[in-house]
């Protein structure tokens, strides 16, 4: 198979969560454990600091990286889901797999693979262990896909946890109160390995001081610790606790002495984080007159603070892209979204795209006014014709939405 074939292989004969949703999801660690001894337990051997949380985990992973690249190392970056090309969930200082990675990973193991019916994630976390190992990185950068307990990075120990914040998402797999997901998410905490918590309520603190009593782990809270940060070229709202998180994290590296980190590194790495890494989809502006900013907040706490920074803006008139996945409780999102604004209503282009009708019916419930369009880049198109220069156009809702855009 060649690289569109391999690709296209790994994303449609197993499953995969991001496209499928429950189907794919795995409930404990037996597969990912078996591929890892079938590597030769690749994880092993990396140094690691692996982030876990539900808004904000690729923002300070790719903080974290970026600070890494600044001092000199040699680092790996593994994140999900990826905006346009696979290879983007797995880096080296910036740079893709190569495709003929891939291709050859896939061809050698894929008996194993079918005999074992690895999912689509477990397959991905076991090429990017390889890949960091034969490699040779200096550090990796290991976000969690889903919850953490046990989510197939969760094989790893590293130097640093750390859980950027607790919401509601995913709830049909971690559960339905808070406590109950700062539990699973809590999972990634090890043995006397410290942890960095981003943001906490009430409830989360309690479930992570106790899960980290019982490993024996100190406990770090970020928002209470950090007031100043360095500026950065991700200006979300909600990157001031992402930074927050991302420094904590840079100064327990730095207190455990294995690695040389500056100031400047750090201030550096901050301000360089697109062009060291490749970031996008992050508050990101793709147009000027009107201004137009795409943002992959999909759940009610990282589109709370996307909507409020929306209101200071200053326009004309409001135009609202919007697209969700199928299983997102439109009841608890929709009403975060303001009635003043014109939408655009549309399906993501994957098989967990909600049908736009059924989106339409629902926004009208909560006075959300639109039409219906048959794809996100009609949607953007018709919008972009409707808006004059003043005017602001928000493109949103899921990941995938605004990934057909870039």
């Amino acid at each position: 198979m060649n690289y569109l074939e391999t690709v296209n292989w790994l994303f449609h004969q197993l499953p995969m969560y991001q496209t499928q949703g429950a189907s794919a999801y795995k409930k404990d660690l037996t597969n990912t454990v078996a591929l890892a001894n079938h590597l030769g337990n690749p994880e092993k051997g990396l140094t690691c600091i692996h982030v876990a949380g539900t808004n904000g985990k690729g923002s300070t992973s790719h903080l974290l990286a970026s600070v890494f690249q600044e001092a000199g190392y040699r680092v790996g970056l593994y994140t999900s889901p990826h905006l346009k090309d696979f290879r983007e969930r797995i880096k080296i200082n910036g740079v893709e797999i190569s495709e003929d990675f891939i291709v050859d990973f896939v061809a050698q193991h894929k008996p194993f693979f079918e005999k074992n019916e690895l999912s689509f994630f477990e397959m991905t976390v076991g090429l990017a262990l390889e890949y960091f190992r034969k490699e040779q990185t200096d550090i990796n950068i290991i976000e969690v896909g889903m919850g953490g307990r046990l989510d197939s990075t969760n094989i790893v120990t590293p130097e640093v946890s750390v859980i950027t914040n607790i919401g509601f998402d995913h709830m049909q797999f971690l559960g339905t109160t808070l406590e109950a997901i700062a539990f699973e998410k809590a999972g990634i905490i090890k043995p006397k390995v410290p942890v960095v918590i981003g943001e906490y309520t009430t409830e989360t603190k309690k479930v992570f001081e106790n899960k980290a009593q019982q490993t024996h782990s100190e406990i770090y809270f970020a928002s209470d610790l950090v007031d100043e940060t360095p500026r950065t070229a991700l200006v979300g709202d909600y990157q001031n606790h992402n930074k927050k998180t991302a420094l904590q994290a840079i100064k327990l590296i730095q207190s455990q002495q294995k690695f040389t980190i500056s100031d400047k590194n750090i201030e550096d790495g901050f301000l360089n984080v697109i062009q060291n890494t490749g970031l996008q989809g992050r508050w990101q502006q793709i147009n000027e007159n009107p201004k137009v900013i795409c943002d992959t907040a999909h759940n009610s706490h990282g589109l709370k603070i996307v909507l409020k920074q929306i209101l200071n803006e200053n326009y004309d008139e409001l135009h609202i892209v919007l697209g969700v996945v199928n299983d997102k409780d439109l009841g608890e999102i929709l009403p975060l979204f303001p009635k003043n604004a014109r939408y655009y209503f549309c399906k993501p282009n994957i098989p967990r795209g909600l049908e736009t009708q059924i989106l339409h019916e629902k926004a009208k419930e909560f006075q959300l006014r639109g039409k219906v369009y048959n794809s996100v880049s009609i949607a953007y198109q018709t919008a972009l014709k409707k808006a004059t220069a003043n005017d602001f156009i928000y493109i949103g809702g899921s990941t995938f939405v605004v990934a057909e855009i870039l």
